[in-house]
């Protein structure tokens, strides 16, 4: 499902053009105004599987220059994944309804991850999902994070202003130079997480301010795409191009790796779910609008 949230139930105009994907399988990557750039999202069930999608998505506007994007992932090998992700998804979307300053939006966020948490909980399902997020205000974005979803700034030429820390023994192993990344994705535990949406004790990792150029590409995805694809390789299709290409390109190529992995690359069957934005003209009004 994709659709923009319920009129009767958004506070702003610019809210009522949320876009919320769950337990959705793309075509083609989706492309939209966004704030005062563009953003493209993709996301489609394991080319394997015949279940549901277990990702959720959504590119939420707050105000002229303001809003949020949110990706989460059902942790597989759980209960009701698909329904863990929606859940987490929308329960921020509801929070965010209530926002109308951009200076309220991180209050918003956390309490709709905990929120999302408590009823994920008192479901008793079992249930769980990993989830990241960027708050972003004008050029400046904030991401938070709970488990191995990802979350990456690039720079044009292809430097690696940003990458958060996945919450899984891998990889904190990585970050802590005890593992290289080209064994992390053929390890034997690289899917476990240590931290997820739907446990007592789950934490929220809040990432620093960062200044967004107009030219940077911001990348949200869940690990469908960190499993299959070098970070190396996701920054090279990412860092130039126009963006429906950029997306139609790495999707593409994951799944290629997700059927036939070539040589010692990674290739490891996932729902795969991304969404990439750019800050090109901060001049534009905050409408999100399907373009054609």
């Amino acid at each position: 499902m994709v659709a923009p949230t319920d009129p009767a139930q958004t506070g702003t105009s610019a809210l009522q053009s949320a876009r919320l994907y769950a337990e959705t399988d793309c075509r083609q990557p989706d492309h939209y105004r966004f704030l005062s750039g563009h953003a493209t999202a993709f996301t489609h069930r394991s080319p394997v599987k015949h279940s549901a999608n277990e990702d959720a998505m959504a590119l939420v506007p707050i105000t002229q220059d303001a809003g949020v994007l949110i990706v989460a992932d059902g942790v597989g090998g759980m209960p009701q994944g698909h329904s863990a992700s929606r859940i987490t998804v929308q329960t921020m979307m509801d929070a965010l309804v209530k926002v109308h300053q951009a200076g309220h939006i991180r209050e918003a966020i956390l309490d709709g991850i905990e929120h999302a948490n408590r009823s994920i909980l008192e479901s008793r399902t079992g249930a769980a999902a990993t989830l990241c997020v960027v708050e972003i205000s004008g050029p400046v974005i904030r991401s938070y994070h709970v488990g191995d979803a990802f979350v990456l700034l690039t720079g044009q030429r292809g430097r690696l202003k940003f990458q958060n820390i996945p919450h899984s023994p891998v990889g904190y192993a990585v970050e802590a130079g005890l593992l290289h990344e080209d064994d992390a994705v053929h390890h034997e535990e690289r899917n476990l997480v240590s931290n997820v949406v739907g446990d007592a004790d789950m934490r929220i990792d809040i990432g620093p301010a960062i200044t967004m150029a107009a030219r940077d590409t911001l990348l949200l995805a869940s690990d469908g795409l960190a499993d299959n694809l070098y970070v190396e390789e996701i920054v090279n299709h990412i860092r130039v191009g126009p963006l429906r290409k950029v997306a139609s390109t790495l999707a593409a190529t994951c799944k290629q790796r997700m059927m036939a992995p070539v040589g010692d690359k990674p290739g490891h069957p996932d729902d795969l779910s991304f969404i990439v934005m750019r800050l090109e003209n901060r001049t534009r009004a905050p409408q999100i609008t399907m373009e054609f």
